[in-house]
């Protein structure tokens, strides 16, 4: 394979297409113990993942992300305008780490849920749209009719707070395919 084609494919693909063989190079080892514990392995549910594309605006599911860290990896692979929804009530999440990435990509912050403070300081003066909402449909509902054209809708909470990420995912997804 050519690195030309191999850069095409994106980053998140290419990472996945490497961890895929790890995997399969790790299941063949002749430890019975270790070669158990990777067969165990399975696709992360409700890890960026595509959800539905409504008025031009792709709906992103992250809702496994459940840190800062988680956040910025999503983040940083993702590429275009961004809607970034996150959920309120972490007030010890530092969110330092995430605003060089929201100056460049993130246009509009959607924060869900009541305690909403700490996300409006982090990102006050990078993102120059930041609004609250009281849930998920609202977040959903306005990102979908926001002005921004050819935005990434992503849900990716950046906090352990709420609900967990099973039921957030599939609230997420439940939501935008109400629209």
């Amino acid at each position: 394979m050519s690195i030309e084609l191999l850069a095409t494919q994106g980053r998140d693909r290419v990472y996945g297409g490497l961890a895929s063989v790890d995997s399969s190079k790790l299941r063949q080892m002749r430890d019975n113990s270790l070669r158990n514990c990777f067969a165990r392995f399975e696709e992360m549910n409700y890890r960026m993942e595509h959800v539905a594309r409504i008025y031009g605006k792709e709906f992103v599911n992250d809702a496994a992300a459940r840190s800062v860290n988680a956040t910025w990896y999503t983040l940083e692979n993702t590429e275009g305008n961004i809607i970034w929804i996150a959920l309120g009530g972490d007030n010890e999440a530092d969110y330092a780490r995430l605003r060089p990435l929201a100056l460049r990509k993130v246009r509009m912050l959607i924060c869900v849920g009541t305690d909403t403070d700490k996300l409006h300081e982090a990102f006050k003066d990078v993102v120059s749209d930041i609004v609250d909402v009281d849930n998920l449909r609202a977040a959903v509902t306005r990102a979908c009719y926001s002005p921004l054209e050819n935005a990434k809708v992503i849900f990716s909470p950046a906090t352990k707070q709420g609900l967990d990420d099973e039921t957030a995912g599939r609230l997420f997804r439940h939501e935008v395919n109400e629209l």
